[in-house]
């Protein structure tokens, strides 16, 4: 356990949690919503410092980050629990996860968990030939004190450091990490109240659209390079208008250079009934988001080297291929610029 950084005392030894936008009151033995922050006797301590459920060592593009350093790899990490209950998670398996201040558990079973210190990522970052590290799997917010001490010890290394995340964090958090933090690969996972009421689980008192406030102080305030991904679940999140709205939010609240990665969806958890994103509901949307102004719409979890690849919006010439996660840089100057025309990509490498 470590004592959390961002909370206030209130009375009767209750505290409030600054670390998301569920601003969490947490009596005296209690946990928050994300069931990984503890109040003991009046103070609130994270039950999951440098516990850690799974960890690799991926392409980059796997996060999916296609303008962030291309083709290199970059060493993951991810804990238990998560600050969102979605429905349809591909890893619910963590992300559903509990902690009793001992063991992570599911369904009452205890789960195996790794213990890595800080120090140990980077070793392992390097000795693993990784660029930089990436927290990602599961919320890496609710792992805030971790992150924080892992990412100063990555910037003092020379590595790059990245946050895959659902973008429910507050901005007191962002701003503690934010000297930090490189990369912010954001969910924005619909575009209206009821997904993230019905989907998500956010009631109408947590207000979704702080995900998009977030974002834009990561990109304006810290520098930050983002990419936003919008996992596009039939009958749910589909409804072209919101999309296109979400499009135009990308152009006018993050930059028109902004990547948006729309995937397809897979059956997963509570909405493993429903039946994989029609192939042509993805290309259409793609379609809306570049007439909508962006320059770099991609396709993910199909098949689609075209719709993978990254083309100069200026000259049309290819400047990365990718196939799956097999990357080619053909076209791109060490300044991120397209090497035919010299036009700015929003591409950091």
């Amino acid at each position: 356990m470590k004592e959390a950084i961002l909370y206030d005392w209130l009375p009767g030894q209750a505290v409030r949690c600054h670390v998301c936008q569920w601003l969490c009151r947490i009596a005296p033995g209690k946990s928050g919503y994300c069931r990984t922050r503890q109040n003991r006797d009046g103070a609130l301590y994270s039950l999951i410092y440098e516990e850690v459920s799974s960890v690799a060592v991926d392409p980059i593009e796997k996060k999916p980050l296609f303008h962030f350093y291309p083709g290199s790899r970059v060493f993951s990490l991810g804990t238990w629990g998560c600050n969102f209950r979605c429905r349809h998670c591909q890893n619910w398996q963590i992300a559903y996860a509990e902690h009793d201040g001992h063991s992570p558990y599911l369904d009452g079973q205890v789960l195996a968990s790794r213990h890595i210190t800080a120090r140990q990522a980077i070793d392992l970052a390097r000795q693993s030939a990784s660029a930089g590290i990436c927290w990602t799997y599961n919320e890496p917010s609710i792992w805030l004190e971790y992150t924080l001490d892992t990412a100063r010890l990555a910037k003092a290394a020379g590595l790059y450091t990245a946050y895959v995340t659902n973008g429910f964090m507050s901005t007191q958090a962002l701003d503690t990490i934010g000297p930090y933090l490189d990369a912010y690969r954001v969910d924005v996972k619909g575009f209206n109240d009821d997904f993230y009421r019905q989907v998500v689980g956010l009631p109408d008192t947590r207000p979704w659209r702080g995900i998009l406030d977030v974002a834009e102080r990561a990109r304006h305030k810290w520098g930050m390079h983002v990419e936003v991904v919008t996992n596009v679940v039939p009958g749910q999140n589909d409804n072209i208008t919101e999309l296109g709205e979400l499009a135009k939010w990308i152009v006018e609240g993050l930059g028109s250079d902004t990547p948006w990665h729309i995937t397809r969806f897979f059956p997963h958890a509570e909405l493993n009934s429903l039946a994989p994103t029609p192939v042509e509901t993805l290309v259409r949307v793609r379609q809306i988001g570049l007439e909508s102004g962006l320059r770099f719409v991609y396709l993910g979890n199909v098949s689609d080297p075209q719709a993978e690849s990254t083309y100069c919006y200026n000259c049309h010439k290819l400047i990365i291929e990718r196939r799956g996660y097999s990357t080619r840089i053909l076209g791109l100057a060490s300044d991120g610029r397209c090497v035919n025309c010299g036009a700015g990509l929003n591409i950091r490498n």
